[in-house]
């Protein structure tokens, strides 16, 4: 649906985003993951036609970016992190304001912005003045006006800044309503939003993406954590891992620890090879990870490399 190649965005000397490619299918639920200032921003900003590539192209359904950007902005429902909104105005009037601005017709405004209101739980609000409202709500009215004209692809930048405890989880719901009919494209550097609502990630540093990935492989066990009673084992072990990688940890009540670089599957041979060689196997268990562990890898790696 999405397909975005060696997409470059540069001010001056500096590149704020540095070849980047990848493609998002109808349906997915993608968090655009880094900290502040890794380029998730601009990248938004072009996706959404608001901002020009220095190089590189954007299609979305065989249209293209700079072609036919009003076309693919029409399919477009998009929160920026600071949403604009006229305090002024009371959430029903703004929300009809935008439904003209989007180019929904008449005869559909008023439905539009019934459902729209319904789906963000405004319903208490709706006759309200939008500077009377918590932070919650404008983020919610926020998203009311990117889903007025049922969009294919919804883009929320940072949709839980500044939210409370109480906020986040109404907005996690929302986001999880709204990706029963849209693409979603979640940007933030708030890991805990990406692990709740998102079932692939996108990775990015200093404007490069360094991880593109369904959520469900990055945690999958890629390596063995074993504790067994021998003082060494390293060479065994690596042989019955194909020749992976075997880390001997600091060792404790009289156990050796290893850690094997090698996939969960292998587990019953490393078993085996362990009652072979004569020693006690105390534990053998995938060494799962979290999101915030492959992040801090990703970053301690770029480190390093640089």
């Amino acid at each position: 649906m999405i397909k975005v190649n060696s997409l470059f965005r540069n001010y001056g000397d500096f590149k704020a985003v540095d070849n980047v490619s990848f493609e998002i299918n109808k349906g997915e639920v993608v968090g655009l993951l880094g900290h502040n200032g890794a380029g998730k921003t601009t990248i938004m900003k072009m996706l959404t036609g608001y901002l020009e590539p220095t190089s590189g192209s954007i299609e979305v359904d065989q249209l293209q970016i700079d072609a036919d950007t009003r076309a693919i902005q029409a399919r477009i429902g998009y929160l920026p992190e600071n949403c604009p909104v006229w305090p002024e105005m009371t959430v029903i009037d703004y929300l009809k304001y935008q439904a003209h601005l989007h180019g929904v017709e008449d005869v559909r405004i008023q439905p539009a912005v019934v459902d729209a209101v319904r789906r963000t739980s405004l319903n208490e609000k709706a006759t309200s003045s939008i500077q009377t409202l918590s932070r919650g709500y404008r983020q919610r009215v926020g998203v009311a006006q990117a889903i007025l004209h049922s969009p294919d692809i919804i883009i929320l930048d940072e949709p839980t800044n500044g939210l409370d405890p109480t906020q986040i989880l109404q907005m996690r719901e929302l986001i999880r309503e709204l990706a029963k009919t849209a693409t979603v494209i979640l940007s933030t550097h708030i890991l805990q939003e990406v692990q709740a609502v998102c079932e692939r990630v996108l990775i990015m540093r200093d404007g490069k993406l360094v991880v593109d990935s369904l959520i469900a492989d990055l945690q999958s066990g890629r390596q063995l954590r074993l504790a067994i009673d021998s003082g060494e084992a390293s060479d065994y072990l690596a042989c019955v891992a194909g020749g992976s990688k075997v880390e001997k940890l600091e060792s404790a009540d009289g156990k050796s620890s290893y850690l094997l670089d090698c996939g969960e599957l292998v587990a019953p041979e490393v078993a085996a090879a362990i009652a072979s060689a004569g020693d006690k196997l105390y534990s053998l268990s995938p060494e799962v990870r979290n999101l915030e562990t492959v992040f801090a890898e990703v970053n301690t790696a770029q480190s390093t490399a640089a």
